[in-house]
């Protein structure tokens, strides 16, 4: 079955709203088998809604809408759409008293404007609204030009969305499905560029057919995404599981997670496996690193710490780096970067430390150090290991990069630790 997503709100188009709804749509009837053709968004208008409803049915027969079954003036969806389907709006007094009853639960009282709650196109199925006042409509039948169709309106607060799409309507498209499904299963990347990966995957996506394989890079690294369409529940997850495992024959090494994994949690969990305790010394990236590390809960059992020095008398004052280091080779170097990951050790304890020192610009670039140079060493012991990237992007790109690659060094020493 197909289903197009039209979402309403001028606020979408304007980017005052971020329109995650779409995103949760368009993942929820994918798992449950249902394509998504096309996703519109338009103005609350009703030449626009309409206009994209209509065109939507004629196309594919069936559309989900969010938005405009508020109680306000520019709530218009269900009116519009009536209209299209030759309905007249009726009052509903049952619901408007279920209504009601709502309103002095949280202790309010309704004006008058709220009345338009319970107007339901003639006809159509109310799908109970548990989690606001705006119930949803499944409305089914015939335009006034005889063209069959169904619109299904949902509300657009994204937790009233979510919550009847997967109660009231899931259920009810799943009976009109064929029982095949679609399911992604994504891989996460890190390190290397969106062509590197392409390049190393190779024909990969051939060989993997009929899953397919997108390519979705961010400033984190190159997250790869199989999906399986249209397949039988029991072949789909190994189906992922062969593909998942080709990709990952051509790309290991820069392969550090799947699905929502976050490399900070991981290099956590490691550490924690192994009695291996934290620090990070810090210069452009800012307490970056220190502060995805501690986004996540219990990080204190393993995490001692970090210093962020980011001038030159800070690198000597906390962490111990020789001045004439510094002036020698200057901050974003090598000798640097390797004196800061022991100082981090020496000065906050731990057993392995990370250091950062970098230039994400816009200025402060030399001709040997262009903007995006960043020097990363890691202490382990007095073992001390260093590298150096170059980043492109904007000044947030390189820093975010910067992070997140201080922490996958992290990762890749620790993998390396037998567990205790």
């Amino acid at each position: 079955m197909n289903v197009e997503l039209i979402t309403i709100g001028t606020e979408l188009l304007l980017g005052f709203t971020v329109d995650t709804n779409a995103a949760e749509l368009g993942q929820q009837l994918a798992a449950a088998g249902l394509r998504i053709p096309r996703r519109t968004s338009i103005p609350d208008t009703p030449d626009a809604i309409r206009d994209g409803v209509s065109e939507a049915i004629h196309r594919t027969g069936a559309v989900i809408t969010t938005g405009g079954l508020g109680p306000t003036r520019d709530d218009m969806t269900k009116g519009v759409i009536a209209e299209l389907f030759g309905r007249p709006i009726v009052f509903q007094e049952d619901l408007w008293q279920r209504l009601l009853e709502r309103y002095r639960r949280v202790g309010r009282t309704p004006v008058e404007s709220n009345r338009t709650q319970a107007e339901i196109p003639d006809g159509a199925t109310v799908l109970p609204n548990q989690w606001g006042s705006a119930p949803g409509i499944w409305l089914e039948g015939q335009l006034q030009d005889g063209t069959s169709g169904l619109v299904i309106m949902l509300p657009g607060v994204p937790v009233e969305m979510k919550n009847l799409l997967q109660v009231e309507v899931l259920p009810r498209l799943a009976s009109r499905g064929s029982g095949r499904i679609i399911r992604s299963r994504t891989l996460r990347t890190t390190g290397v560029s969106e062509s590197v990966v392409a390049e190393r995957l190779g024909e990969v996506d051939r060989e993997i057919s009929p899953l397919t394989l997108a390519y979705l890079p961010n400033v984190s690294g190159v997250d790869l995404r199989l999906t399986a369409w249209d397949a039988a529940p029991g072949e789909v997850d190994q189906l992922l599981e062969q593909g998942a495992a080709q990709v990952r024959g051509r790309s290991a090494d820069s392969i550090y997670g799947e699905g929502e994994d976050d490399l900070a949690a991981l290099v956590l969990a490691c550490a924690r496996e192994r009695g291996i305790r934290l620090s990070v010394a810090e210069s452009c990236t800012g307490g970056l690193v220190g502060a995805r590390l501690t986004e996540i809960p219990g990080s204190s059992d393993v995490f001692e710490g970090g210093v962020v020095c980011y001038s030159y008398e800070s690198k000597t004052t906390l962490l111990d780096v020789p001045a004439d280091m510094i002036v020698e080779h200057g901050a974003v170097s090598e000798p640097v970067a390797r004196a800061m990951a022991t100082g981090a050790l020496t000065r906050l304890g731990g057993d392995l430390s990370v250091a950062v020192t970098g230039i994400a610009g816009p200025g402060g670039a030399t001709p040997d150090k262009p903007v995006g140079t960043v020097w990363f060493a890691t202490a382990l012991g007095g073992d001390v290991q260093a590298s150096r990237n170059l980043f492109m992007g904007s000044r947030y790109e390189v820093r975010a990069r910067a992070a997140q690659r201080a922490l996958f060094l992290l990762w890749k020493r620790l993998l390396d630790l037998p567990r205790t």
